[in-house]
């Protein structure tokens, strides 16, 4: 990853992006890769209003989610209390590793409020982790919109897995240990790439910048909606 052109988020240019992120994502800093933004084509702000169009009527039926998981839909991690939920689709999640389709997010995604365990807020698009940028922008233009991918991660042995967790875990997502000889001196099994390309969208907002927000620790509801 060292010869992409994108933003590391624990170099300086990165850090000073993160701005626009919530303490997650922020908290995810040596452990995440974005795209750079690209210079604007003709076409692009067109082809990238016309996919949140798509988006936003495809997932009308899920605002009861209770129809997104009658469609194949399975909770991630349904039993932790947290302020955003990812509906996982496999089948979708597959379908994404040949072709884009706005229709078919690889998951929704909710967000906890006072009233609402789930309320829907957007989806996230996936793309295997061997993709190449230009296989990105042909899916959503880069000139408007920032992919990323989780990075350095590195997996803590069985008598270790406590370390993932805490104020000051070592491993994991949000851990300190992010390079391979730091991964290897604790036991660890370091993987330069985790998961797959994913990108949040969410399509009630009406800014494009709203609409691809990197922070998750707000809804995204749109603005006129409340947050019940």
């Amino acid at each position: 990853m060292a010869n992409m052109p994108g933003m590391k988020m624990g170099d300086k240019k990165g850090q000073d992006d993160m701005k626009d992120m919530g303490p997650s994502m922020a908290a995810m800093a040596g452990h995440m890769y974005m795209t750079a933004l690209r210079p604007m084509q003709p076409g692009d702000e067109e082809k990238v209003k016309a996919v949140v169009a798509q988006v936003k009527a495809s997932i009308e039926r899920y605002k009861d989610y209770k129809n997104a998981l009658a469609d194949g839909y399975v909770i991630g991690n349904p039993n932790v209390n947290e302020p955003q939920f990812h509906f996982i689709s496999q089948a979708n999640t597959a379908e994404a590793e040949k072709h884009f389709d706005p229709t078919r997010p690889s998951a929704l995604l909710y967000f906890q409020t006072p009233k609402q365990r789930y309320k829907l807020e957007g989806v996230m698009f996936t793309v295997p982790p061997n993709a190449s940028e230009d296989e990105l922008n042909d899916r959503i233009p880069l000139s408007i919109v920032r992919w990323h991918v989780h990075t350095n991660f590195c997996a803590a042995p069985a008598d270790k897995v406590k370390e993932y967790l805490g104020k000051h875990p070592k491993f994991g997502m949000f851990g300190s240990i992010n390079t391979p000889d730091a991964c290897k001196a604790e036991g660890g099994t370091f993987y330069p790439k985790i998961f797959t390309w994913m990108i949040h969208v969410f399509p009630f907002e009406t800014d494009l910048k709203d609409v691809f927000s990197m922070n998750d620790d707000i809804p995204h509801f749109g603005p006129q909606v409340g947050t019940e």
